[in-house]
């Protein structure tokens, strides 16, 4: 007698029926070409587990349920990404639950956990991973991860990101060739895979041009607009020679304009400033700001396929998907003056 000690899950009775969640899925919503032999294996399978959908009216109509958790929507690239995701899983017959982390790990724990209960088919993480305790919890239950613009090094699971080494490396490259020397950067928490990637991209470029890596010009573990505001502020008023500041995500580079403008200087005219991530802000901030583009929606469609794929996938293979960055030009940074 198979004896249950927890609420079973889609993925219990996929692995007891020995298919796909998808195919139980599909069983489920009465959709796509399956046997009656299996329709019939999986129905046994689903009566023996006492296997009950939470969602039973969503489940009628084909809708599943995909699980985002972003450090802040309050961001307007994680708006814009998260706006895409949507997009591109409701074509797809999933729903979206967003849950803001603040990349605090007991929310993240609180909300991985809040998600399990309500049996979401996957989750995409996008938020900090400072412990992969949870991470490791999830995958042992089969439950599908997609890491969006995060690593967990010590773990394989499926990831989609861009490539911040070479953004960050043509950010700070594109800053040298209009003739700055002494450039800032106002990072995140270099703790995260990809801050610490753009970190790593700034000092690439400036050994490229034979420029001193100096630390006491790069403020990390910044969090927010004010956060940065009060760096760039900080960095002005210690190294006076600073001619321009390479911030790590676009908020941040909106703070340093406002700490560039407590101190009556002009962007770009003394102070030029460069930004990464290329959401609406950029193109609304005063002066327009020059950003490294992630592909936005290449990004959202790609995270979703893998989704997608993990739903299918029975041997355990993980995708590691990198995509390129592109370095847009608009009128924060100018070249310097002879």
């Amino acid at each position: 007698m198979f004896v249950q000690t927890k609420r079973p899950t889609i993925y219990d009775v996929a692995k007891a029926a020995g298919v796909s969640i998808s195919t139980v899925s599909k069983v489920m919503n009465g959709t796509g070409s399956i046997g009656k032999q299996t329709i019939i294996k999986v129905k046994d399978t689903m009566q023996a587990l006492d296997y009950h959908p939470i969602a039973t009216s969503a489940v009628k109509k084909g809708i599943q349920t995909i699980g985002l958790l972003l450090p802040s929507i309050a961001d307007p690239f994680s708006a814009e990404i998260a706006r895409k995701i949507e997009d591109y899983g409701r074509k797809k017959g999933f729903n979206l639950i967003i849950c803001n982390t603040d990349n605090d790990l007991k929310k993240e724990k609180e909300y991985i956990d809040m998600l399990k209960r309500k049996y979401v088919d996957g989750i995409i993480i996008a938020t900090g991973l400072k412990s992969s305790e949870a991470q490791k919890e999830l995958i042992n239950q089969q439950i599908p991860i997609i890491l969006l613009s995060r690593e967990i090094p010590s773990l394989a699971m499926n990831s989609v990101l861009v490539n911040d080494f070479l953004g960050a490396y043509e950010a700070t490259s594109y800053l040298i060739k209009l003739g700055h020397r002494k450039i800032a950067m106002i990072t995140e928490d270099v703790y995260f895979s990809n801050i610490q990637s753009r970190l790593d991209g700034y000092k690439q470029a400036l050994e490229e041009a034979g420029i001193p890596y100096e630390e006491n010009i790069v403020s990390t573990g910044n969090q927010s607009f004010n956060d940065a505001a009060n760096a760039a502020s900080y960095l002005l008023k210690e190294e006076r020679s600073l001619t321009a500041i390479f911030a790590s995500t676009e908020p941040l580079a909106i703070g340093a304009m406002q700490g560039v403008r407590r101190h009556n200087l002009q962007i770009p005219k003394d102070i030029s400033i460069v930004g990464f991530d290329n959401s609406i802000l950029a193109q609304m901030s005063y002066p327009p700001l020059t950003t490294v583009a992630q592909p936005i929606d290449e990004m959202a469609r790609k995270v979703i396929e893998l989704f997608l794929n993990s739903l299918e996938e029975k041997n355990g293979v993980t995708q590691r998907i990198v995509l390129a960055p592109k370095l847009t030009i608009r009128s924060s940074a100018k070249e310097m003056e002879s």
